[in-house]
């Protein structure tokens, strides 16, 4: 845990994310584990312990070990915001006068294609591998099926309450990042799908769609155990997580012509930048059946 004083300032600004900015749970814990780290680090190796103590050395020397651990250089940048984010906010509060990551740059990040799986492998997926017909089974594929076709996060299918089903007008209202509101459009059969699995859910005091059979909310971690065992029965790609299913339906609505804004406001990303990182799919797509299909090639 971290020390007294800034444990104070940690939680002032935990509440403030969760309460103001609405903040998803998950998050919160990542910008807690990532704040009490370095208050930890700064106490350990310079015996200083307040927001207002810190200096942009103490912050270099703190990410200097943080490379020399091999921590990855998008772990690195996600700490830095959330020491960016935290001390905005004490600088919103007059705890301090100046923020010590004003001189602090972020390590550039290679830029990877996002990892997805095949359309015919999906197809396999969701017509020739079996799943029982018990209530966890049911949820299992369910899940799977909804990951896929509607591109949700996992927090958001997670939290998916059957009020934000729209069956009369096919669509989804789905509560993504900073409590934002996006519709996806679904089809008759996945609704359909939808409806008999929620009529035979057990009974449960939890609001959202999906439950275990003892009627409790689902566990991220057991849903990415279960997601990575099904994907590793029809794919070979190394990551095999509900995100891979994300980057899958957004791949494969750009590769069969959607446009890049449309996937962007699918996706409920904040910008199109975010969204550009299938476009390099598509065009990896685009050379495959150049070279198959030109004589020249």
């Amino acid at each position: 845990m971290s020390t007294s004083s800034s444990n104070t300032h940690i939680t002032s600004f935990l509440e403030y994310l969760k309460f103001e900015k609405r903040y998803s749970q998950h998050t919160i814990i990542s910008y807690q584990t990532d704040l009490e780290q370095f208050f930890e680090y700064a106490q350990k190796d310079f015996e200083t312990e307040h927001p207002k103590q810190i200096t942009s050395s103490m912050i270099r020397s703190w990410l200097a070990q943080l490379k020399e651990k091999d921590i990855t250089a998008k772990s690195i940048n996600r700490k830095i915001s959330s020491l960016k984010s935290f001390y905005k906010y004490q600088l919103k509060q007059g705890d301090v006068l100046a923020s010590p990551l004003t001189n602090i740059t972020s390590p550039k990040i290679s830029k990877r294609l996002p990892s997805y799986v095949e359309e015919k492998h999906l197809d396999t997926l969701f017509n020739h591998v079996e799943f029982a017909d018990t209530w966890e089974d049911k949820t299992k594929k369910m899940v799977l099926m909804l990951l896929y076709n509607t591109g949700m996060r996992l927090s958001e299918l997670i939290n998916l309450k059957e009020s934000q089903i729209d069956a009369s007008y096919k669509q989804i209202k789905v509560l993504g990042k900073g409590n934002k509101e996006r519709i996806i459009p679904v089809n008759d059969g996945l609704l359909n799908d939808l409806k008999i699995y929620i009529s035979e859910r057990p009974t449960t005091d939890v609001n959202n769609v999906f439950v275990t059979e003892k009627g409790t909310s689902l566990n991220p971690r057991y849903v990415y155990g279960f997601v990575r065992n099904y994907l590793s029965l029809v794919t070979t790609v190394k990551k095999k997580s509900p995100h891979v299913l994300r980057h899958s339906f957004a791949t494969h609505l750009m590769n069969n012509g959607a446009t890049l804004n449309a996937v962007k406001e699918l996706l409920g990303h904040s910008s199109l930048a975010a969204t550009q990182i299938y476009t390099h799919n598509t065009i990896e797509k685009l050379k495959e059946v150049f070279s198959k299909a030109h004589p020249k090639a």
